[in-house]
């Protein structure tokens, strides 16, 4: 195992922003710590009281369905990831009520070796709607919020496929990020057997086997990293790969995940990249070289509009998107795979 140098802090402002300014951030398209953020919601107040006063305030209030929740055993120090083998993962899933989870989480945070526990992604407004209605990002009222609820767990770096506003609102978060170019130097693990979606890195960025990922000390070099406090947010754009460690017993997390000027009825990106492996990855180099220039040509228009040669009534899936094209698109591609 390797220790690396400290990454050198991720860009940060103080206090309230409006709209415009959340722009700006956004077409800088870097991650940006908001402190202060949501500074004056309840659920932070409350957090700020205390682990005991943070569950009390999440358990007001029955929540309306069952949530699922992850362990891993102590001996795993927090580390949601896969098993020895990359067979399965080193972590349990259950169905339960949020309450029974919020009191064992509780429980263990009195543990000198507790088990990591968590409950992720569940969207607040079907679960906690009186949670959701008092902890409101006026920046964001078009997005659903979701809560991350555990203890002192760590996430290995990975993507989403969206941009994110995520406000620390119980307990300390750290987060260390990566841009997106560095998906090689990260090692990522399966596409089909991954933690929460994405890829994820195989990496260990606490104890780095640079034997083991030795290009993992380029990724490094561009490394940024933030501690929040209760009230502070972080923005983080669209596919930028990020780690995040949960830091005290008792830890909670509001995020925003949206994205948007995407034309109505496209396609997932993520499911395209997996066919394009399907149909191209395997072909003899030659070959693969020649759809390189395909792709750059038609998909990322490396010369332009592919199609700016040809009358408007010719130009087919090549056209202005639209649903309609979209859909005569799909039926294209459903007959083609049989």
């Amino acid at each position: 195992m390797s220790v690396l140098a400290p990454a050198p802090p991720i860009e940060e402002i103080d206090g309230p922003i409006d709209a415009a300014r959340l722009e700006e951030i956004r077409a800088a398209a870097r991650p940006l710590v908001l402190r202060g953020l949501v500074r004056d919601w309840p659920l932070v107040r409350a957090g700020r009281e205390g682990d005991a006063a943070v569950v009390e305030y999440l358990s007001r209030r029955p929540a309306t369905r069952p949530v699922r929740a992850i362990a891993a055993p102590a001996e795993e120090k927090g580390r949601f990831f896969y098993n020895r083998d990359l067979s399965g993962f080193n972590f349990h899933a259950a169905q339960g009520a949020l309450a029974v989870f919020l009191a064992d989480l509780l429980k263990a945070s009195r543990m000198p070796d507790p088990p990591a526990l968590a409950v992720q992604s569940i969207e607040l407004l079907d679960v906690l709607p009186d949670v959701a209605r008092e902890n409101r990002l006026e920046l964001l009222p078009q997005v659903r919020a979701r809560i991350w609820i555990g203890n002192r767990i760590r996430v290995a770096p990975h993507y989403d496929i969206k941009e994110n506003v995520a406000c620390c609102v119980a307990g300390r978060r750290r987060f260390t990020v990566f841009p997106p170019e560095q998906i090689a130097n990260l090692y990522p693990g399966p596409l089909e057997l991954t933690p929460a979606g994405t890829p994820v890195s195989m990496v260990d960025p606490d104890q780095p086997d640079l034997d083991a990922y030795p290009r993992f000390a380029r990724a490094w070099e561009t490394a940024r990293a933030a501690t929040l406090e209760p009230g502070d947010a972080i923005y983080l754009p669209y596919c930028w790969w990020h780690g995040v460690e949960s830091l005290d017993p008792v830890s909670a997390l509001v995020n925003y995940w949206w994205t948007e000027r995407l034309p109505e009825g496209i396609g997932p990106a993520y499911d395209a990249l997996l066919h394009a492996m399907l149909a191209f990855r395997h072909l003899p180099p030659e070959q693969r070289e020649v759809w390189r220039g395909m792709l750059d040509y038609y998909v990322f228009e490396s010369e332009g509009d592919p199609a700016a040669h040809l009358p408007a009534a010719a130009k087919g899936v090549l056209g202005p998107p639209s649903p309609g094209l979209f859909a005569r698109m799909r039926q294209v591609i459903r007959q083609a795979l049989g």
